[in-house]
């Protein structure tokens, strides 16, 4: 019995035991699995925006080619001293304030938390070294032919110094990116085409780096770690995929393939509208779409009477209608209402008749025969509108043998002038109407950088003489006689074919700040954007 019974007890005991750590245990090791749950939450999702544009940037060289595309990627990898606002103020952002030092100097303080993609340091000689790279930039040359220099004072001040009176210097230094000096120099070379370090390397202040990228297929960008300003959007990553085709472009939108697309054609405008999730932005444009003849190549465009019958026959009213669904205004000169050169008299003027009695005057009564070049995916319907005018041109006798290709290729073959007649459409880079001329009516000029798009040929001393002019008067009402003096003659002259002022559109998802981060310059400001 007592061997029994003393048996038992240390057995019931053990297993009391057993059970009560294997309980502690248990508890233990739940407590264990909150506190480690507690120091590890999970980790947030990357933010990613798909975007689809007609044609991605041709290079990773902001200085390669003065175009919306390349500007559009220099707000995404680089970043401006200052950029313009929705209202077309200016606001800071590699600089922090600025002040007018004498007539021909201004100083810019710049900000000292920025460092570049390398791990460099951002200072003064950036901007420097900057200024001078876009000085010798074939397609920048010209903008920047007012500037002198400019000139590091310490290592967070620089002076951006004129060569006269200048008072677009404000709008002129939202076009300088600072590129990283160290990074850069001594293999820097800009090559519009073919290969070059800075066409295949990157070294930003932007919000984002390349990834990676393959040209024409798909350019993936990622958030910056160092970047400065921590209180822009929380898009982490965004993939870029080109799709030149309008339709297909709006397919992937609907089907969900991509988050935001730009530019919407206007055909599709009501659909995106009317389609539940997303939501369509539209803003009034400034850029003119034009067509200009090279009168280096034909001799017939040399004949003011021949150029003035072109312009007569082209219907860009019924463009806007039919082409265009009324998404643009029909132009009959360079800068549209609001600008300093803006003349209200200076209407389109389509007239078949005339048109016709214009080049019977000019001894062209039987027409002649000629070549066309035009992008099919840069502007908003370019190739309908260049067969239209081939067709429209046709009932004065002209005969247009018409070439289109994607804008990657059509560039050089502007440049190259291959071509009797050749469609450019031109953004004010400072906001004002000088600048069209500058670049699109000015004789051409290597040593100065004037008339840098100018394939026409077109030269006007006096519309030369005017524009340098305007550049330095202060006295805005004279300054705004002067151009608008400018658009006279040059509609007077049928300098070249106006065709209209292209709207803009971009559709998204509606869950983002579309409408908070898009601007009449079509430069969406990406990093700003916020995805819920």
């Amino acid at each position: 019995m007592r061997r029994f019974g003393s048996g038992i007890k240390p057995l019931i005991l053990a297993t009391m035991i057993f059970v009560a750590l294997a309980l502690v245990g248990c508890a233990g090791g739940e407590q264990k699995k909150e506190k480690k749950e507690a120091a590890t939450p999970a980790a947030a999702e990357k933010v990613t925006l798909k975007l689809a544009m007609d044609a991605d940037p041709v290079s990773l060289d902001p200085h390669v080619q003065l175009s919306g595309g390349m500007l559009q990627y220099s707000h995404l990898v680089f970043d401006p001293l200052v950029r313009w606002t929705q209202d077309m103020k200016f606001e800071p952002r590699l600089a922090e304030s600025w002040e007018q030092i004498d007539p021909l100097t201004m100083r810019f303080h710049l900000r000292k938390d920025v460092k570049f993609h390398s791990g460099n340091p951002f200072t003064a000689d950036d901007v420097v070294y900057t200024l001078e790279r876009l000085k010798k930039s074939v397609d920048y040359k010209g903008l920047f032919e007012p500037f002198e220099t400019a000139k590091a004072i310490d290592e967070h001040t620089v002076d951006l110094i004129t060569k006269k009176p200048y008072g677009l210097v404000m709008a002129m230094a939202t076009y300088i990116f600072p590129m990283d000096k160290k990074f850069y120099e001594g293999k820097d070379e800009i090559v519009k085409s073919g290969p070059s370090f800075a066409n295949e390397h990157e070294s930003g202040t932007g919000k984002y780096v390349v990834a990676s990228r393959e040209q024409g297929v798909k350019m993936v960008l990622s958030r910056f770690a160092d970047y400065w300003d921590t209180k822009t959007g929380n898009v982490d990553e965004i993939v870029l995929t080109p799709i030149k085709n309008d339709a297909s472009r709006v397919a992937a939108l609907l089907s969900g393939d991509v988050d935001f697309i730009m530019p919407v054609p206007p055909t599709d405008l009501e659909r995106i509208r009317n389609t539940e999730g997303l939501k369509l932005t539209t803003l009034p444009g400034a850029r003119i779409i034009t067509f200009q003849m090279n009168q280096n190549r034909k001799e017939e465009f040399k004949n003011a009477k021949v150029r003035q019958a072109m312009v007569y026959a082209v219907d860009n009213p019924g463009i806007v209608k039919k082409i265009m669904k009324g998404f643009a205004t029909a132009a009959g000169q360079q800068g549209p209402k609001g600008y300093a050169g803006y003349v209200a008299e200076l209407t389109p003027r389509y007239d078949i008749e005339k048109a016709k009695q214009l080049m019977k005057d000019a001894g062209y009564e039987n027409g002649f025969e000629c070549t066309m070049i035009a992008p099919n995916n840069r502007y908003v319907n370019d190739e309908k509108i260049a067969e239209a005018v081939v067709g429209m041109l046709s009932k004065i006798g002209i005969k247009v043998n018409l070439k289109t290709m994607p804008k990657a290729q059509y560039w050089d073959q502007f440049d190259a002038q291959v071509a009797d007649i050749q469609m450019i459409g031109w953004h004010s880079d400072t906001e004002d109407s000088a600048n069209f001329s500058e670049f699109l009516t000015m004789c051409p000029s290597k040593e100065t950088g004037y008339g840098q798009y100018n394939s026409g040929n077109y030269c006007n001393p006096e519309v030369d003489a005017l524009v340098v002019a305007s550049q330095s008067e202060t006295d805005t009402a004279k300054r705004g006689e002067q151009l608008q003096k400018v658009e006279r003659l040059l509609y007077e002259d049928a300098a070249f074919i106006p065709l209209h002022w292209q709207n803009l559109a971009w559709a998204s998802k509606d869950n983002m700040n579309t409408e908070a981060v898009v601007n009449t310059m079509n430069f969406p400001y990406f990093g700003d954007l916020v995805i819920k």
